[in-house]
């Protein structure tokens, strides 16, 4: 069976409910979607053969670096709030579980991927590029799961 952005997000409100804190405190319902019932850049990098020793921590963790970029960019999914700054401080907070996670896997490659994804969402966003920064999440789950190489002749064919 397929992993869907909704089974993701899912596991991602459980892990945060569980973390406790702030970020427990502002979960929120799942939106309803197309979206969501299809598989998002966490499946994609979690079902790649990089990430084969532990997909569901790989799918947890980029799922928590995706939500901080959320909470950065919006829309947001899983964690909510009207305060923009309490916003970018659980967005952060979120981008620094899921690197430390990645971390603990030894994975320097996917801390480099992901770091370099965030800083070009940012950039995308910055320019209202909404598809480029989705893009990026794309490329970048390739990256994960595959490593960076296997993303090469997809950029080369841009």
């Amino acid at each position: 069976m397929t992993r869907t952005e909704a089974d993701g997000a899912q596991a991602l409100r459980e892990a945060l409910r569980a973390h406790g804190g702030t970020v427990a405190a502002l979960l929120d319902g799942l939106g309803d979607g197309p979206a969501l019932s299809s598989p998002g850049p966490a499946q994609v990098a979690a079902s790649g053969p990089r990430a084969a020793a532990d997909p569901a921590e790989y799918e947890l963790l980029v799922e928590m670096i995706r939500e901080g970029s959320l909470l950065h960019y919006g829309p947001q999914r899983v964690v909510r709030t009207d305060d923009p700054d309490l916003a970018l401080l659980v967005g952060d907070q979120l981008y620094a579980l899921g690197i430390s996670r990645l971390a603990a896997l030894g994975d320097l490659e996917a801390v480099g991927v992901l770091a370099d994804v965030i800083a070009a969402v940012a950039q995308a966003c910055a320019a209202g590029d909404s598809a480029a920064a989705d893009a990026v999440w794309a490329e970048g789950a390739r990256a994960v799961g595959w490593g960076r190489d296997a993303v090469a002749p997809a950029r080369a064919s841009r």
